[in-house]
């Protein structure tokens, strides 16, 4: 693939379509035309099919394996939300709070190799760091 004009995307597994298009729609500002149905794509800046999400029981139906949610927070991966500055992290902890959603790291941490950050979950556990690289 080097070399090659690939783009990388992120697809979801959800359990409860509704309540994650509306937590990714209404929470963290992701725009959608979703319809109802089992896929859902969100509007990023990152180009096509960046962010996406699947119906997991249409999933594993339509690859043949067995049917097995996971629970509690995902610690097999985590979706990087990348602000462009470290005041822009601070603002997005401030309006989550607000929301209602809780960090449950805390407050932002600046981290000695440059990484601003702070981390939430999802309606069903998918871990999100939301944070900068470095620019103050």
């Amino acid at each position: 693939m080097n070399g090659l004009d690939v783009r990388v995307g992120v697809i979801l597994f959800a359990e409860d379509m509704g309540k994650m298009v509306s937590f990714y729609k209404n929470i963290m500002g992701f725009d959608t035309d979703w319809d109802g149905g089992p896929w859902a794509e969100f509007k990023t800046k990152s180009g096509p099919l960046s962010f996406a999400m699947y119906d997991r029981k249409s999933f594993v139906q339509a690859v043949g394996e067995p049917y097995c949610p996971p629970r509690g927070i995902n610690l097999t991966m985590e979706i990087g939300i990348w602000l462009p500055k470290y005041s822009d992290v601070d603002r997005e902890y401030e309006r989550l709070t607000a929301l209602g959603i809780k960090s449950f790291s805390g407050e932002p941490v600046t981290y000695p190799f440059g990484i601003r950050n702070f981390y939430v979950v999802d309606p069903e556990g998918n871990l999100l760091e939301i944070g900068n690289w470095g620019q103050e």
